[in-house]
């Protein structure tokens, strides 16, 4: 924790020096980010366009997860339906976050399910792909335990399957959150109203560095929180079964 500190300090007097040698219109300072920050807190902005864009982080990454996790455990464990899909992955893996989240303002319409859809499908293929490799790992003589003991479907898949897809699951779930917060500002900065992407957005028009970093590092500041505080606990959990190396 002291070294962290360390080297949050660190940064906090890099910054510093930074703005007066760059000038307070290129890099505010932190005094005057801060007293932006209050500012915007104290009228509600700030929290109100926090909250919508965590609102489509959230609903974005849950349908990226479900969908994603769903086709990658079906590819990963039938050749067929892999032959037939894994083209189709290519592609989403390599096209332009930015064609997709285009392409469904146009064809959807300037609206929520067409951010929330664009950002999703970007998520989607990585989920596919990791799922997917840990269901080509599960042991095969556990599946034929399970069909001599004639488990039901649903407790083969919780004491069974689960269990050995949790560590790619959990994988999953850290890429994908920090992967889908980033296409989410962008989303918002093209085609929404409201959220934190929408103020970074006004801020690059009128050329307010000092508003911009505002409104980016309280998001970036809950982004790691999420990331400290439930995705790494979660992620030793399912790993906790994992010899310890010196």
């Amino acid at each position: 924790m002291s070294i962290r500190l360390a080297s949050l300090l660190l940064l906090l007097l890099m910054w510093e020096v930074g703005s007066s040698v760059a000038g307070s219109r290129l890099l505010p300072s932190p005094q005057a980010v801060l007293t932006v920050i209050g500012a915007e807190a104290r009228s509600g902005a700030l929290f109100f366009n926090l909250g919508a864009t965590l609102a489509r982080v959230i609903a974005s990454f849950v349908l990226a997860m479900a969908i994603g996790s769903a086709l990658g455990m079906a590819m990963g464990r039938n050749k067929a339906i892999d032959r037939f899909c894994d083209p189709w992955l290519i592609v989403l893996l390599n096209l332009p976050a930015l064609v997709v989240i285009v392409l469904a303002y146009i064809w959807i319409g300037l609206n929520e399910v067409a951010a929330i859809g664009a950002v999703a499908l970007n998520k989607l293929p990585n989920t596919a792909a990791t799922v997917r490799e840990g269901a080509r790992a599960l042991d095969r003589s556990l599946d034929e335990m399970a069909e001599v003991f004639v488990m039901p479907l649903r407790a083969r898949f919780r004491h069974v399957i689960l269990p050995q897809l949790a560590p790619y699951l959990a994988a999953a779930t850290r890429s994908g959150l920090s992967l889908v917060w980033k296409i989410v500002l962008v989303v918002e900065l093209l085609g929404r109203s409201n959220g934190v992407g929408f103020e970074i957005g006004t801020a690059f028009q009128l050329f307010d560095v000092t508003r911009l970093l505002a409104y980016a590092l309280p998001f970036v500041a809950l982004m790691l929180a999420i990331e400290t505080f439930i995705v790494q606990p979660i992620e030793r959990h399912v790993s906790r079964w994992r010899p310890k190396h010196a």
